[in-house]
This record gives C-alpha cells, structure tokens and sequence, in this order.
C-alpha cells in the first residue's frame, strides 16, 4: 500500500476505494510472507498442542474476587472494573413487560487488526488466543482483543501485545475504525472499536501470532469454531472492492450476482442508500420499547442458586461461575461469570437476485441491550435451540431451504470471554425462484455495497448480521 493523503469531498472517497482495491487484492492472494513460515495447519496444530488451560464451573462463592451486591444482589468485581451481572427492564405496550440478566461492560474495548504487506500483498496480523467460554479453547483473534479494563491492567498482569498500534502515536495509519456493538440479548450498551491499522515497520512476531492474507481468512471461515467472533467483527469492517471479473466464481450465476453486490457503480439496488437510512430511522422511532437497567434482585421469572442464575422455563441462557488455569495469557489464573446459553442458535441471510444484482434480506431487529433499541440485524435470528419464536417470519423458509441453495453454513462461537460455549450456526441461503421483493414493514432488501457503506455509521448493524456479512466475503 502506498502512503494516502485522506481530505475532504471526492479525495476521501477515492482513498477508501483505494484502501477496499486493496483488501480485495490480499483476498484473492496467496501467502506471500517475507520470511518461510510452516503452513498455518502446522502452525495452529503447535498452538494447540501448547495451550495450557483449564476451565472448571465453580460456585459463585467461589469467585475470587466478585461478591453478590449487598441491596441489588449485582455480581459485581471488587475493583468496581471489568463488567457486573445485573438486570435489565424492558416496557413496551404492545410486547407487554420483562426483565433478564445482562452483562454491564459499559467501558469500550478494541479489537484490532494490524495489515503489512508482503510481497506486495497485505497480510493481517492475527493470534491464536484462549477463551474461558470458547467450546474448542483455542480460536482465531485479531492482533488485538482487549477490553479497557484488561488492556489498562486492572488485572496487574503483563501489557497487552501490539496495543500501542491502536491506541495513538504508535506509528501506524488507521485504515479502519468503526465503533459497533455487541450481543443486544445479553450486553448492556456493550461497544468496541473494529479497527484496521497499517505498519510498514518489522514488527516482532511472538509465536502464538501468524501474518495471513484476507484470502486465507475467507477460507478459514468454512471451518467449525475457528475464526472467533471478534475476528469476524473486524473483517465485516473492512470495505472490500467488487470481485475481479477473472475468479471462478464467476462461472456460478449466484456468484456473479453476488460479487455484482459489492459494486456500487453497476450493482443496481432495489433501495437507494437514502431509502434504506429513512427505512431505519422509521423503524426506530416505531419501536416503543424503553428499556432500563435494575438491580439482579428485581428481574423476574429468573431464579437463582449458588451456582446458576436461569429462567424458570429453562428457554433462555444461564449465568454460570467458571475458575480458569492458563499459561498464555496476561495472568495465569482468574474467576468469572460467564452467560452460558441452551444449545446452538441461528443466524440466517435469506438472498435473491434482483436485476442481476444479489440482495439481502435484513431486518431491523430491537433487543434491550443495544444503545438506539433497533439495529439491523439477520432474516432470521435464534439466540439458542430453545428459543422457540414461532412467529418469526421467514423461519419456515430457512429451516426448509433446499441444501443446494444453502451458500453458506458453518457452526462459529460468539465471544468466549463473556459466554460459554455460545454457538450459532450461520447460514447464507438462496431464496427459491419467484420468491417475493415485498416483505414486511421491518424487513428490507440491501446490497452487500449498500451494507458495508452501514457500517460507516456506528449501531447500524448488528453482531450476527456483521458475522454473515463476513461469511458472504468468504463465497466468491
């Protein structure tokens, strides 16, 4: 990548198209990396034969250094940092009122991507990191993965690696930096800064860390549990340039309507980019839900033990205590809690052509935690097997789909830092022949464009729906 000079009106948008020019090139280039590396197999088999970790499910008496809130019942760490376990309300006069535990992170963490070419292809730093909720243990990180508390030493253990890249004067160029949120269904207000930033410096490589390209990234995300959700954040961040024409994927008449989507030039949208903005903001101020924080002790319907706190149906997730070992991390031994939800969920796109052109199907979804109420947010969404919303639109037509119209469909986690064993099967479908344009007031059709452009503004687009949006990069 050459140097930008990145000013006003036409430059600014010449320097992003040149930035996505580039994140499409490293994701059609394979390694090029400066020096010989084994192959990322034999690398990640090495991380996992010497990662040293334990997780056990421990009474929350047992937490070294959380206590249950005298008053609120809040489980609260003793350095008043980190997150608290506490409730959440939510009143609407046409949904009626409930309430749930949520986690309270109210503090902004980054999830970082370092970028430096190699044989003149950008290359991503990433990091094989141990999560205490990850089902596998080991997973696929971005360079940086760090909550405030962590990367400021709340913990008194050892700085976070690469972090001076991403936090001002570290002598690198922000190519990306989006504020999004994270799981409305289980976070209160919980953000992070996704953020890209180029080196052109050697940077010291520590060994659990790996130089990839996009195109490798692309490939990984078909693997079961590998590329971890924070990972993925990043890559729907970054703002990719329409396909070249010359890759197979264009020998598939979905793939050509597909990499047509990423075009803003010659993709024709159904909507215009000011349709969709309007449609959200009229979606947003529909939503008559007012949601507020309350102490754990007053959320209802929930019951709790010395070590879970559960719904009385048993549909929605527990809250569990977990003690962790390791020896890879900032410091080698700490306690948590940990939302552990009932079984794998669902995160769907359902697809069609429209003048050639692939669209999306999104809809512009509330849940109590996010900062505006409404993001947008998958066709489909499940949280968990047990969530059994059987007025969901749309769900009988993914869970019939016809396999060979299923364009994507890998099991992958959600943040193992905060959630236990949280799986959601992601799945990018093909809507069948005839299937109808008009949908219902809160759904509306985008181009894969026109949804990248969305994540230019912040609570825009929500965590599942950036997940598909970096599972559809990994098709063409």
């Amino acid at each position: 990548m050459t140097d930008m000079t990145v000013v006003a009106g036409d430059e600014t948008w010449r320097a992003d198209s040149y930035v996505a020019a580039q994140f499409t090139r490293s994701a059609v280039s394979e390694d090029r990396a400066a020096q010989p590396l084994p192959t990322f197999g034999e690398w990640w088999e090495d991380r996992r034969r010497a990662a040293l970790f334990s997780v056990e499910e421990v009474p929350f008496r047992e937490l070294d250094g959380w206590k249950s809130q005298s008053g609120s019942d809040n489980l609260v760490h003793e350095s008043g940092r980190f997150f608290a376990v506490q409730g959440v309300r939510v009143e609407s006069e046409t949904h009626g009122t409930w309430s749930q535990p949520v986690i309270n992170q109210s503090e902004i963490g980054i999830l970082g991507l370092l970028v430096r070419e190699f044989g003149g292809v950008p290359h991503f730093l990433v990091q094989a990191k141990i999560e205490p909720g990850n089902v596998n243990t080991l997973q696929l990180s971005p360079s940086v993965q760090a909550t405030r508390s962590n990367y400021t030493r709340v913990h008194g253990g050892a700085d976070t690696r690469y972090l001076k890249y991403f936090r001002g004067g570290g002598g690198g160029q922000v190519l990306v930096d989006s504020l999004q949120s994270e799981q409305g269904a289980w976070f209160w207000h919980k953000r992070n800064r996704n953020m890209v930033v180029r080196v052109t410096e050697d940077v010291p490589l520590h060994e659990d860390y790996r130089w990839v390209t996009a195109q490798q990234l692309r490939r990984l995300l078909g693997v079961e549990n590998l590329v971890n959700m924070d990972t993925r954040a990043v890559l729907a961040c970054m703002r990719f340039a329409a396909p070249p024409r010359h890759l197979p994927a264009h020998d598939d008449p979905y793939l050509r309507a597909l990499c047509r989507s990423y075009d803003p030039v010659n993709g024709t949208a159904l909507h215009t980019d000011v349709e969709i903005l309007s449609w959200h903001t009229e979606m947003r101020t529909r939503c008559d839900w007012h949601t507020s924080l309350v102490p754990l002790a007053e959320v209802r319907n929930w019951r709790r033990s010395g070590s879970a706190i559960e719904d009385e149906e048993g549909r929605s997730f527990r809250v569990i205590g977990v003690r962790v070992r390791t020896g890879n991390r900032e410091i080698n031994q700490w306690s948590q809690p940990l939302i552990a939800p009932r079984g794998t969920g669902l995160a769907a796109f359902l697809t069609t052509s429209v003048h050639g052109v692939l669209h999306v199907l999104v809809r512009a979804r509330p849940e109590p935690g996010v900062m505006d109420t409404v993001e947008l947010g998958p066709t489909v969404r499940r949280t968990s097997e047990t969530d059994v919303a059987e007025d969901e639109p749309f769900h009988a037509e993914v869970a019939a789909a016809d396999p060979r119209r299923v364009r994507f469909d890998t099991v992958l986690s959600e943040e193992g830092g905060r959630f236990h064993h949280a799986q959601t099967r992601y799945q990018v479908i093909e809507a069948p022949d005839g299937f109808p344009t008009e949908v219902p007031d809160d759904f509306c059709w985008v181009t894969v464009h026109q949804l990248m452009a969305l994540l230019k503004h912040r609570h825009y687009v929500n965590i599942e729906a950036r997940s598909l949006l970096a599972c559809l990069h990994s098709l063409w």
